[in-house]
């Protein structure tokens, strides 16, 4: 009976292995929320002084460990959900090991993060180990783009080891060296490689392959642009623009079609493109939704696509409530390769005083060729 409860046990014990290894690949890393912290003894103040205090993580620099509720001044240091985050002060960073990735395949790493400091800050986003030269993302932090004081970011990479270290470090060296970003929420997630759907030739045309939208969030997820991540973590899309874009869910926002789309937030610093094979003089229909992600975005905006020689532009009057229009660009292929492209003309503001900025909503991507034009 004694070996019998020992398999159960044991048979348990693997399965809930399992479970952590596969939850890891496609969520929260181990303590990625934080919430399992330092003892007091590790700690002076809210500074970690123990490199190794926070369970799965390895510190160096002024790293803070922050309570929900905690007051810097007469400023409110908010934490998104549970009880605690941690602050990347002066030269600080925070790292982790992952075990179970697979090598050779690409995967995006998002976290959420807010501004405590006046001053620009910055995170540096890198991943060992790697042989490609500059493949790391140092990612600004100085625009707000949610109304709740926190922002997730997006980084896409390629995994070249089955076990891999992440790193988030803030090189910034400040006045005062408790001045840094808050970061809380750290997660993984396996990226597929989209194939072209029947009837349509673009690549992951409904932005439902993306990265991964934390689920007690409402702020969607930024993508930064490619001069800053050359592995896009939207597969089949390059970011090609100066400012990130929104990758935004049907759970806290409309969405034209399906469960994601994507918010162009800075104008026409803001930018998706998408190379596709195209039969040079052959007629292609370019189909698309515009509309708003019901989020207090409102006013005219204005969407310009490009596709051959040909630009269309496709104003839309947003009462930031919601709801979208279908718009299409018939053109003629100049090469054999086409770029499409989408921008938003105009800056907006939310309407709800927070200066955050937002912007028209793209989604449901269509590209076929015409056989009758």
């Amino acid at each position: 009976m004694k070996m019998k409860k020992m398999g159960i046990l044991n048979i348990v014990l693997l399965f809930a292995t399992i479970n952590v290894a596969l939850s890891v690949q496609d969520g929260l890393l181990p303590n990625g929320n934080f919430e399992q912290g330092p003892k007091a003894s590790q700690m002076k103040g809210t500074k970690v002084t123990d490199p190794h205090a926070i369970p799965h993580w390895e510190i160096s620099g002024y790293v803070e460990y922050i309570r929900s509720g905690q007051t810097q001044g007469d400023m409110l240091l908010p934490v998104p959900e549970g009880a605690f985050a941690v602050r990347l002060g002066e030269d600080a960073s925070i790292k982790t090991r992952v075990t179970n990735v697979t090598s050779g395949s690409f995967y995006s790493l998002s976290f959420n993060f807010a501004r405590t400091c006046a001053q620009e800050e910055k995170l540096n986003v890198s991943v060992s180990p790697n042989t490609e030269p500059n493949d790391w993302g140092m990612l600004p932090m100085q625009t707000m783009y949610s109304s709740d004081g926190w922002d997730s970011y997006s980084w896409g990479f390629l995994a070249q080891a089955n076990e891999i270290e992440i790193t988030l470090h803030n090189p910034a060296v400040e006045k005062d060296p408790a001045c840094g970003p808050l970061i809380d929420f750290i997660a993984l997630k396996a990226l597929k490689n989209p194939h072209r759907q029947r009837g349509n030739m673009l690549k992951n045309g409904n932005f439902e392959e993306g990265p991964y939208i934390f689920p007690n969030t409402s702020w969607g997820v930024l993508i930064p642009p490619n001069i800053e991540d050359d592995h896009s973590p939207l597969p089949g899309w390059m970011i090609e623009s100066l400012k990130a874009v929104k990758y935004i869910d049907a759970e806290h926002f409309t969405v034209p079609e399906g469960k994601r789309a994507i918010e162009l937030v800075a104008g026409r610093e803001s930018a998706i493109a998408q190379i596709v094979r195209t039969q040079k003089g052959k007629v292609y229909d370019l189909m698309f939704s515009v509309g708003d992600a019901s989020n207090s975005c409102q006013g005219s905006m204005l969407i310009e696509a490009f596709a051959g020689k040909i630009t269309l532009r496709v104003p839309y009057e947003s009462a930031g409530k919601g709801g979208f229009k279908r718009a299409k660009l018939r053109f003629t292929a100049v090469t054999e390769r086409t770029r499409v492209r989408f921008l938003s003309t105009y800056y907006h503001m939310k309407n709800d005083h927070s200066g955050s900025l937002c912007g028209p909503v793209v989604d449901d991507m269509r590209l076929v060729g015409v056989r009758h034009p």
